[in-house]
């Protein structure tokens, strides 16, 4: 149906409303508190239950008094002496009501629970007494040893940030991890190039190499290079080492004019002509496809696309922090209820992409603890500078999305979970999990907020092939840069094979036995064992028909 300009003018509304709200939608907040506040009024236990809770609660305030406060933002002594223990132990008290005030309603949605407990977590963790000068004792503490001079930093601190955020600069340090120079820096070419990505092709480091290569896509939402950071935690530098011949793909920034680019033409433009220039230069060998977060996603697209084919040119899949089943997606979800999408599509539509503030903006209030009120108070009240390092200066290298694939992936895989169910299409025709005969190796991650590792593991339910699963300590970008040697490393792995019985994720952690050390090694090990052998190294990088367009890491990681 097309829109009508009654349509358009709803929509530049409620694009501009957008920019004030942060992106969140004030009708979904509604629908949520209205739905909370009638369930409430007949339920008149509850409500007795919330009017005599500071009464009811005195067991659990006694037992926080004796056993010292659990919460790291009160876990120094200065929080242990009058009157500051009261103020922490008051605020434990208010966590535990609005808790109790937001969950376990009968008959309110889940999603409903999920969002009100998720606003109540963000305005208590606004208000904590940690992040305020005159009740936080550390912090009055440090500005009587320092007479003052950490607030002068920290308002240094708080003025450059200013700055930089107004004139779009990056954070402080960043400076010293410059993509070529510092950061994807191992050595390849660019073999492929078009107006969505490029293709770059590596170095081997032997003169022999596993005859299948591998193909990495990563996601979109960043650079690509959280897979080739400094050296020492490349990934690819890795794979490179082991004897794998390895291509990445390097994703275009795309801007208001991509707009219209959909979710096919990342499957067309980007995985299946990625996987055709590398099967060219592999002289038809099939290859290993890996998939990074969006970019797993898109690559279990493509193999459900691919699947069907009988000259199938994939030889495995993996899938590292990817999700094909969203029901169980964590609390992204609260960002993914039909009044959320739609305020979104309209916010994009007037954009033509998702900003890359407002992205991260969302995923910082997942952890806004850790991720803002900490932050700030560690660097404006404090005074003292986190040191910068290769993973936060590329996190803070984001990318935009395009409006009509992010609205797709929202609306159909997200909100619809079209693929999960069979009802997702590719050019026509349905693409199907069970198309993927393939064996799989999939990896999540223990501390995972975007991912979270119980949906990364339905894997075993969408998939009819073998199934490797892994799970390794850390979160969604720490628990994947995982590189042998880094200190208090785990994980847990066990193969599924096609006519084993399934494990719920709390079974199948109970019988994996947990190994130290980084994964890699084991993905390593899968791979080699998945090839049919080493052939010769090409002599050199891209052939006559892909001749090298230039030196990794190529134009689109430095578009802004």
């Amino acid at each position: 149906m097309t829109a009508s300009p009654f349509d358009d003018f709803d929509r530049l509304y409620q694009a501009n409303l957008a920019r004030l709200t942060l992106g969140l939608t004030p009708a979904g907040l509604g629908e949520a508190y209205g739905a909370w506040l009638a369930h409430l009024a007949i339920s008149p236990g509850r409500l007795a239950e919330l009017a005599l809770f500071p009464w009811l609660d005195w067991p659990a305030l006694l037992d926080s008094s004796k056993d010292g406060a659990k919460d790291p933002r009160f876990a120094s002594s200065h929080w242990q002496l009058w009157p500051w223990q009261g103020l922490a132990q008051g605020f434990a008290q208010a966590e535990r009501f609005w808790q109790r005030a937001t969950t376990g309603i009968e008959g309110l949605s889940p999603q409903y629970q999920q969002i009100l407990a998720f606003a109540a977590r963000q305005y208590l963790d606004a208000l904590s007494p940690s992040n305020y000068l005159a009740s936080n004792p550390d912090l009055l503490h440090t500005s009587l040893q320092q007479l003052g001079q950490n607030l002068v930093k920290g308002a240094q601190n708080a003025l450059e940030d200013w700055r930089r955020n107004l004139t779009c600069e990056a954070p402080v340090g960043t400076e010293a991890f410059e993509p070529g120079r510092d950061l994807a820096c191992t050595p390849g070419k660019v073999v492929y190039r078009n107006g969505l990505m490029e293709l770059i092709q590596y170095q081997p480091a032997g003169p022999s190499v596993h005859k299948e290569p591998v193909l990495v896509m990563p996601a979109w939402i960043m650079k690509y290079y959280i897979l080739d950071l400094s050296p020492h935690n490349s990934l690819v530098r890795y794979l490179l080492e082991q004897g794998h011949s390895v291509f990445m793909i390097s994703w275009k920034n795309p801007g208001p004019g991509d707009r219209d680019l959909g979710m096919e033409d990342y499957v067309r433009d980007g995985a299946l002509a990625a996987i055709d220039v590398v099967q060219r230069l592999a002289k038809g060998a099939p290859l290993h496809l890996a998939g990074y977060c969006l970019g797993g996603t898109l690559a279990l697209l493509t193999a459900a696309h691919l699947g069907s084919r009988p000259d199938n040119p994939l030889q495995t899949l993996t899938l590292f922090a990817a999700q094909g089943d969203f029901t169980e997606a964590g609390e992204l979800m609260i960002f993914v209820t039909p009044s959320e999408v739609a305020y979104l599509k309209s916010m994009m539509w007037a954009q033509g992409t998702l900003d890359t503030k407002q992205m991260a903006g969302a995923f910082q209030l997942l952890r806004s603890n850790d991720l803002i009120w900490s932050r700030l108070v560690h660097e404006y009240l404090q005074g003292e500078r986190s040191p910068m390092s290769d993973l936060m200066a590329w996190n803070s290298d984001a990318t935009r999305m395009p409006y009509k694939m992010h609205s797709e992936y929202l609306e159909k895989l997200f909100l619809n979970n079209e693929f999960a169910e069979g009802r997702y299409q590719l050019f026509g025709q349905p693409v199907a999990a069970g198309n993927i005969k393939i064996p799989i190796f999939a990896v999540g991650t223990e501390k995972d907020h975007v991912a979270p590792w119980v949906s990364v593991h339905k894997v075993h339910l969408l998939s009819t092939s073998d199934v490797t699963f892994v799970l390794a300590s850390g979160g969604h970008n720490g628990g994947i840069v995982s590189e042998p040697g880094r200190p208090h490393r785990h994980y847990r792995i066990a193969l599924k094979k096609a006519q084993d019985p399934y494990l719920s994720p709390k079974a199948w952690q109970e019988a994996a036995t947990p190994q130290l050390g980084s994964w890699w090694p084991a993905w390593q090990g899968w791979l080699a064992q998945h090839s049919s052998g080493q052939v010769a190294a090409p002599k050199g990088l891209g052939s006559r028909q892909y001749p090298p367009l230039g030196d990794a890491p190529g134009h689109y990681v430095f578009d802004k």
